[in-house]
């Protein structure tokens, strides 16, 4: 369900609460259940579980923790001789007090929202059906605040944590139980086990080891809470809203958790631009992308590229089969972990995976919102491409297409446009395919740039394609190759970088299409292409012969016009020395990309660009409206002439 509203949380209401949450900090008591006491334990985490168990002595009284002390006396043993308190555990016990205030806002919010207010002040009188209500809302108003403060502690202490918890998730044995059936208790059981692992010898060995294990706990409260949501009742007043942190950039929306089964990067093939031959608009178009991304502002959480309008967080590389998609994408997958580990930035590689389809009801959807989630994670750069995207994202009215498709499809389009689409202008997913006339109109909407990917086309890309090929055995074996260079030219020299895209489009002035030209042509007769009713007309006639074109196109011919704008290279001075750039302030970086853009803007024809950008993409939607069409034409002729043929030799066996 897309949430419909969105619910502000001011600071100011969170500091009337703040004093509530701390007291929780200072001080909890909690007997534990029978079945804690008693767990099953295995080997590997026998020590712990025993631990816990008998935390108290077993003897069934309550027992007091506080977690503000044994912060405390953590620091009297990690760090004895310092006066003050280590940072790590500062930050663990602020964001604590954080997300319980937090939390405790959200219960009051689905006390007001649900009616579970009016039930509490009623509870006295109320009949059996009433206080079956009260326990349910009661229960579920629980789950939620313990869901809300474990996601704020993680949106607070992830970014600190460690890039690999797998040693203290291999310490962790768990949360022995996990208590819904009221706010006071849930805090309290909650707590009383956070507060026994950090009391535990063998879990924090250095004041880092607070914030690791902080994060390995809430992260293991909230797949408790995921677990158990499928029995809560009354949650329509969460699932259909959205809570915003005031001046934060935090949400809580519904059940969703951006940082469950955080992705980590697929490994790939390393490969160079240089290596790929021809396309070079698919080449070019890669670079930019690489540079828009890595100018991401991680304190901001926001691209300067964004407001100048030259990023593009979905985009398409199509081609037939053999013409270099797969090198592309380990191309800017290269390029990007290159540039990502000279400026100290964290990447992620995150490929579509094969197994996303599912045969279960509603598990290909699952499985593609779990995909999908990683892309919202502000925390790191992220290259999302979908190879061989038609097998994924096919045509949901064409015949024999499965359920899970138009599952995945239905998440993919939430996410990419829609109350959920949340992109910050570090994540870019890149559709690839031989097949773009099968994917998905709306998918295709979605699409903001466009390229073709079409390999080698002239003698001098195949020279190339070959001479990177032999020079190999040439390298092994000197002379060996016994052939001459030729004449005229130098390897490689047409595969450098295009320095801009009007070196690419310079000979782009009428769409190739025969109808998509009968058209141009027929409004180039009622107005001039320099006037602005010329592209009014232009669209309107387009979309009489194709009607799926719409207001979306628009836009999409719009951002890949703006992307001209910025179509130029950043100093390469500033990749050598990232204080230049990279490090700068969010504002500082504007200003200097805004200085490039009208540098740039100054040698460029507003009306030539606007055409060619017009005629590229109306050529590519004609392509994909046709190309269906043709290839079953071409398939029929193809079978004909095989009848024909077999025909002739039939008739000629017989005369034999």
């Amino acid at each position: 369900m897309e949430h419909s509203s969105t619910f502000p949380i001011k600071q100011n209401e969170l500091d009337q609460l703040r004093e509530e949450a701390t007291s929780y900090i200072k001080s909890v008591q909690w007997e534990q259940g029978q079945r804690a006491r008693n767990k099953e334990k295995d080997d590997k985490e026998d020590s712990i579980l025993l631990y816990l168990s008998r935390a108290k002595g077993g003897n069934g009284d309550l027992d007091v923790v506080s977690v503000s002390k044994t912060i405390l006396s953590l620091k009297k043993r990690l760090l004895p001789e310092s006066v003050a308190i280590p940072l790590h555990l500062n930050q663990a016990l602020f964001a604590l007090q954080e997300g319980l205030t937090l939390g405790i806002w959200i219960k009051d919010s689905y006390y007001d929202a649900s009616g579970l207010s009016s039930l509490t002040e009623r509870r006295s009188t109320l009949d059996n059906s009433g206080k079956r209500e009260y326990e349910s809302k009661m229960h579920t108003a629980t789950a939620f605040m313990l869901f809300s403060a474990a996601y704020k502690i993680l949106h607070d202490l992830t970014p600190l944590a460690s890039d690999d918890l797998s040693v203290m998730k291999n310490k962790f044995a768990g949360i022995p139980e996990v208590s819904i059936m009221s706010p006071l208790k849930g805090i309290s059981c909650s707590l009383f086990y956070y507060d026994k692992y950090l009391s535990h010898p063998q879990i924090i060995l250095s004041d880092q080891d607070v914030i690791d294990f902080t994060v390995v706990y809430f992260e293991a409260l909230i797949d408790e809470i995921q677990l158990r949501k499928s029995t809560l009742e009354y949650t329509d007043t969460i699932t259909d809203r959205t809570y915003k942190l005031e001046d934060s950039d935090f949400a809580v929306s519904g059940w969703s958790n951006v940082f469950a089964g955080a992705a980590k990067s697929v490994e790939f093939n390393q490969i160079q631009f240089e290596q790929i031959v021809g396309n070079r608009d698919a080449k070019h178009f890669a670079r930019r992308l690489t540079e828009r991304l890595l100018s991401y502002d991680f304190q901001e959480k926001k691209n300067p590229f964004q407001e100048l309008g030259g990023f593009m967080p979905v985009f398409m590389g199509y081609g037939i089969p053999g013409t270099g998609k797969s090198m592309l994408i380990a191309a800017i997958a290269t390029r990007l972990k290159e540039h990502s580990s000279n400026l100290n930035i964290p990447f992620l590689f995150h490929p579509m995976p094969d197994t996303l389809i599912s045969t279960f009801q509603g598990g290909s959807a699952e499985k593609m919102v779990e995909w999908m989630k990683p892309l919202q994670d502000p925390s790191r750069l992220i290259f999302a491409p979908i190879d061989d995207a038609e097998n994924n994202l096919q045509e949901r009215t064409a015949q024999g297409v499965s359920a899970g498709v138009k599952e995945v499809i239905g998440v993919f389009l939430r996410y990419t446009e829609g109350a959920y689409a949340v992109n910050y202008g570090n994540s870019s997913i890149g559709l690839f395919t031989n097949l773009p006339e099968m994917l998905d109109k709306a998918v295709i909407s979605r699409v903001q740039g466009r390229f073709k990917i079409d390999g080698a086309r002239t003698e001098h890309d195949f020279v190339d394609q070959d001479h990177l090929w032999w020079r190999k055995l040439e390298k092994t074996m000197p002379g060996f190759i016994n052939m001459d260079d030729p004449e005229a030219y130098g390897y490689l020299d047409d595969q450098k970088m295009a320095s801009n895209m009007g070196e690419i489009l310079k000979l782009v002035e009428k769409p190739s299409d025969d109808g998509v030209l009968e058209i141009f042509e027929r409004t180039e007769k009622r107005h001039e292409d320099d006037d602005h009713m010329f592209y009014a007309s232009l669209y309107k006639a387009i979309q009489k012969d194709f009607p799926f074109f719409s207001s979306r196109d628009v836009r999409n011919i719009q951002s890949a016009i703006s992307l001209r704008l910025t179509d130029f290279d950043l100093e390469s001075d500033w990749f050598e020395n990232p204080e230049l750039y990279f490090k700068k302030d969010y504002e500082t970086k504007f200003n200097m990309l805004q200085e490039l853009m009208k540098a740039n803007m100054k040698g460029l024809n507003f009306s030539d660009i606007r055409r060619q950008e017009v005629v590229r993409y109306l050529d590519n939607v004609a392509a994909i409206a046709d190309t269906d069409f043709k290839r079953k034409v071409d398939q029929r002729i193809a079978q004909m002439n095989i009848e024909v043929e077999a025909r002739d030799q039939f008739d000629k066996q017989q005369n034999d």
